[in-house]
């Protein structure tokens, strides 16, 4: 579960105030947020990411109210409780992709579990690349390890930034397929932040900045 109310941020002193509308969504309701480039979607991704702090607002993730924890407990939430797929993959170059899969798991404070990896890569095509470092992968690959890593430790809520905008029209329903399959197997929330409108029809609950 996951709401909003009257989020604002503002970069520095005197520039734009970005002003967010309310979100309310329940337990496995997903979000599509829509908007050209510059209008504060990935503002509003790291906003509910707890990368960023609100200038003003709340923001509420299963009644925990995430802007007033100190950076410490808020790192920690983040790291158990919410999967970030990010358009640049952040997996460690030095480690294989089953490395950095038990990493993320590590981070998070979750057991290390070979059958759920297994499972998880199985599902995503990539079982045969688990030994492979990510210099090895192609770029389709690097795509899925990406969504494995956001998801592995089954967050409450999956943040996707553009998931999709660099993809071809079969590749783009994959990775979303792949996306809303993951999250309805955890119950968890999708917020998917693109400017990408071949997505809106997966969507029932939609948003526009």
């Amino acid at each position: 579960m996951i709401r909003t109310k009257d989020l604002t941020f503002k970069y520095r002193e005197h520039s734009a105030l970005f002003e967010f509308p309310d979100i309310a969504l329940g337990a496995g309701e997903n979000l599509l947020v829509l908007g050209k480039s510059g209008i504060g979607k990935t503002t509003l991704l790291h906003l509910l990411a707890g990368l960023l702090y609100p200038t003003g607002g709340s923001i509420v993730i299963d009644k925990v109210p995430t802007q007033l924890l100190p950076k410490k407990q808020l790192d920690k939430f983040r790291g158990q409780n919410i999967g970030l797929v990010f358009q640049n993959n952040h997996a460690v170059q030095s480690l294989s992709v089953i490395e950095n899969l038990k990493a993320r798991l590590f981070f998070a404070k979750k057991a290390i579990s070979k059958n759920i990896i297994t499972d998880l890569l199985e599902h995503l095509d990539i079982i045969d690349c688990k030994d492979k470092k990510l210099r090895e992968l192609s770029e389709g690959q690097r795509q899925r390890l990406g969504i494995a890593m956001g998801i592995v430790h089954r967050p409450n809520i999956i943040l996707a930034d553009e998931p999709t905008s660099s993809l071809d029209d079969d590749n783009c329903n994959k990775v979303m397929q792949l996306l809303i399959e993951q999250a309805s197997v955890s119950n968890a929330n999708l917020i998917v932040i693109t400017h990408d409108q071949r997505i809106k029809p997966l969507f029932t609950h939609k948003l526009e900045l």
